[in-house]
């Protein structure tokens, strides 16, 4: 890890909401921002933010996400998500984050993630996938 990573940095990532990232269940009309996705992006956000901050042959793992969902956000409306790392433990990287959409608050939550070396990451999966009869 860099000396940069530190707490109180912060970011800011937009991004649309498009028919791959909205629930589909309630008809076309009722398209909106489903949790699921809403995660992933905020996921995405902290590790491609944390890259910057990373030495060559570094990257991050999720390992916790806490999310308020608190409103609808439709199908083709702008959204941002800020996110502000509150802790760096050793390889633990702590974040706190919102999602607004254009009108609203749309999500809430903290999210942390760990540092770690891919190579061992790789050798890990690899030696899982073997022991259950993956490889």
């Amino acid at each position: 890890m860099k000396s940069s990573l530190a707490a109180g940095l912060a970011f800011t990532k937009g991004l649309t909401v498009d028919e791959a990232r909205c629930i589909s269940f309630m008809g076309r009309e009722n398209m909106v921002y489903a949790t699921p996705r809403m995660v992933s992006d905020v996921e995405y956000a902290c590790r491609d933010f944390l890259l910057k901050h990373l030495d060559e042959g570094e990257d991050s793992v999720g390992a916790h996400v806490t999310i308020d969902h608190l409103g609808p956000t439709p199908l083709g409306m702008k959204a941002t998500i800020e996110a502000k790392i509150t802790e760096v433990d050793r390889r633990k990287v702590s974040f706190s984050f919102t999602v607004r959409d254009t009108l609203d608050e749309v999500g809430r939550g903290q999210h942390v993630r760990f540092v770690v070396e891919a190579a061992k990451t790789r050798e890990r999966v690899a030696a899982k996938r073997a022991k259950a009869g993956l490889a």
